[in-house]
């Protein structure tokens, strides 16, 4: 299956003129966002996938605003993961895309999904984990040296751009089918669109 092809759609515009005095202070910046990110999620953790996981396993449902709930959080948490990665430069908004764009289709559960499924894809996603373990390795140290890139050039190289998005696009898409639980499709192990 091409990466296009799957559910999730991810894209991050390139920043045209990235600004140099935020770049140098970005990790500091991302604090105040980090906190709130971490109050809204922390004590919900489970409940964002254990509540959609019995619903669909018991009633074969996926209620439309828990989806929204969901895919909106994640929307949040990806401008953060790509602000502090140096994607963006438009500080986090709670509720704007900005330059971050995830798009996914509202499942039918009783025609989409199998009811059992959820029980399951945590487990076989554990080979996605893994790579993604060395993918994010890759995008650390990416994003250092794009760091210094803005710093002496003013602009971010395209290709750890490209790298970064990539990553952040394999994660979305694990993140989508293991724990927001919205599509049955096996991710693709690629990081292209």
């Amino acid at each position: 299956m091409a990466g296009s092809d799957y559910p999730l759609q991810f894209s991050v515009d390139y920043p045209e003129e990235p600004d140099r005095l935020t770049t140098l202070f970005r990790l500091i910046l991302a604090i105040p966002i980090l906190i709130v990110s971490s109050l809204l999620t922390g004590s919900q953790a489970g409940s964002q996938v254990l509540a959609p996981l019995a619903m669909i396993v018991f009633r074969q449902k996926y209620p439309r605003w828990w989806f929204d709930w969901n895919l909106n959080l994640m929307r949040f948490e990806t401008r953060i993961f790509a602000y502090a990665m140096l994607l963006q430069h438009e500080y986090p908004s709670t509720d704007q895309d900005q330059t971050v764009h995830i798009d996914l289709e509202y499942p039918d559960a009783e025609r989409d999904l199998v009811r059992w499924m959820p029980l399951v894809k945590w487990l076989l996603a554990i080979p996605h984990y893994v790579v993604f373990l060395f993918l994010i390795i890759g995008a650390l140290v990416a994003s250092v040296i794009a760091w210094f890139a803005i710093l002496f050039t003013g602009r971010m190289p395209r290709g750890l751009f490209n790298y970064i998005v990539g990553v952040m696009r394999y994660g979305a898409r694990v993140q989508v089918y293991a724990f927001v639980l919205a599509t049955d499709v096996y991710p693709p192990f690629s990081i292209k669109e």
